[in-house]
């Protein structure tokens, strides 16, 4: 599991998510959290691609209106396998875990995943 950083909030407008891309220029997600701190979902620069217009419309869109990863979300428990296999079959390149209460601990990446399985066998 990763770390993470670069939270937004649910009403972060499309605009200010595009620029916190274009400040961070490695990262390649931003984690949604609602206002209690739980995390909502996960946006990309391609799930926010069609916005790159920067139109009206895109200042005045929070990214909880858009087309971005929600839960079910992994768990600290669940086998490396199993989360692998998961992220395969939803074609995520990154999938958030949460504990109980909904809140982020980490980050699975198919990469790490892939070199983890890899270093076990």
């Amino acid at each position: 599991m990763d770390g993470w950083d670069s939270p937004v909030g649910t009403d972060t407008t499309v605009d200010e998510a595009l620029a916190i891309f274009a400040a961070l220029p490695a990262a390649s997600y931003l984690l949604v959290l609602d206002e209690a701190g739980r995390c909502e979902g996960l946006v990309t620069r391609a799930s926010l691609a069609a916005f790159l217009a920067r139109s009206w419309y895109s200042e005045r869109t929070p990214v909880r209106d858009t087309h971005h990863q929600r839960g079910p979300f992994a768990w600290p428990a669940m086998p490396l396998a199993l989360a692998a296999e998961s992220m395969r079959v939803k074609r995520q390149d990154v999938w958030p875990v949460t504990d109980d209460d909904g809140r982020v601990l980490g980050v699975l990446t198919a990469r790490a995943i892939r070199e983890a399985l890899h270093a076990g066998t």
